[in-house]
């Protein structure tokens, strides 16, 4: 059985628990939840940071122990949220859901809060949002299990403090620098970042894919997709679907001309850039004469927000040494220059 999402109110919103299910419906979200591995040995990749978790899971159980609290970062699309799922999972607990925008009010965590069951998870998804007010409440929840509310304002105002049933909080971030560092430092269980996956991995995840979603696909065209992925199981399993509907739309099998056509249209090339990612290349090196330029002066002349280009595409740029970051601004690299097919320019004082 697979899990899938149960929805329960509570003052942040809906929070999702996991629950077995005998039969997955046939939409979006599900069908997401589907492709979601649902056992350690379905999860590829991350070996360390399964390793770590695995004994720290075994270990807590083999004392009847509530296992500690974990955070976990890296880029958006590694599997974060899998990992939240498969360790409740291997420790029998209710998964409980939320996120750092919904929780908007010291209230609506605390609510969250003691309304835990003992043994449950808590995943808290982009963890960096709360604000600090709000950090405040977890530092005795997560430290000593107690949950300190403020009664009344001034000077008759007194602390109440509630007990709360053990639980282990989970927390995931893109950006663990803007955390703070009591914060980080109660994530007594461990802080583990997710790297990017190999080809190879990704051609696995696909393969598993597939599977799920009754597709046929040679090891071509699975190798293809995997290269295009950007190192990322999520943009892999994006486009394996768009694969596929291109496929079923035009009424051709999925084989590897037709998923180099399907990629085309998406605009994304043969090393995983789309058209933004090709767009910045091209401007540092027809404008700017390969830089260096600072990222606003791109962000402006591409009528981008500077922080989607930073958070975006620079990572991937970075990732496959297209550009560089100096001082002075981003200057692209020779690499760079042969991708979009312009020739670098020779040094000063190079021979002829």
């Amino acid at each position: 059985m697979r899990p899938v999402a149960v929805h329960q109110w509570s003052p942040t919103g809906y929070i999702t628990m996991t629950s077995p299910k005998d039969s997955i419906e046939k939409s979006p979200r599900s069908l997401d939840q589907a492709l979601r591995p649902d056992s350690w040995k379905e999860y590829v990749g991350q070996e360390t940071i399964k390793e770590n978790l695995r004994i720290l899971l075994t270990a807590a159980k083999g004392r009847q122990q509530q296992p500690e609290h974990v955070l976990l970062y890296g880029p958006p699309g590694l599997g974060k949220t899998t990992l939240a799922h498969l360790m409740a999972k291997e420790i029998g607990a209710s998964l409980r859901s939320t996120s750092g925008p919904a929780i908007e009010r010291v209230g609506d965590l605390a609510a969250i809060l003691t309304n835990l069951s003992p043994g449950d998870v808590l995943f808290i998804d982009e963890i960096h949002r709360l604000n600090r007010t709000i950090e405040e409440i977890l530092y005795p929840a997560m430290e000593s299990g107690v949950l300190d509310i403020v009664i009344g304002k001034g000077p008759s105002a007194r602390t109440v403090q509630l007990d709360l049933p053990p639980f282990t909080l989970i927390a995931a971030t893109t950006r663990i620098s803007m955390l703070s560092a009591p914060l980080r430092s109660r994530f007594s269980g461990g802080t583990f970042r997710l790297n990017y996956y190999t080809d190879p991995e990704i051609a696995e995840i696909l393969s598993r894919s597939a599977k799920i979603l009754n597709i046929e696909a040679d090891k071509e065209s699975v190798h293809e997709i995997s290269k295009r992925s950007r190192a990322t199981p999520r943009t892999a399993n994006y486009l394996l679907k768009r694969a596929r509907d291109f496929a079923e739309v035009n009424e051709t099998t999925l084989d590897l001309k037709t998923v180099r056509k399907a990629l085309a249209l998406l605009e994304i090339d043969e090393g995983g850039l789309n058209q933004t990612d090709r767009d910045i290349l091209s401007l540092i090196v027809e404008k700017f004469r390969g830089g260096p330029v600072g990222l606003k002066t791109i962000a402006a002349s591409l009528s981008e927000e500077d922080a989607t280009i930073e958070e975006v595409n620079e990572p991937y740029l970075l990732q496959l040494g297209l550009i560089e970051r100096t001082p002075r601004g981003r200057t692209v690299t020779p690499k760079g220059y042969e991708h979009i097919g312009v020739d670098a320019p020779r040094a000063q004082g190079s021979m002829l």
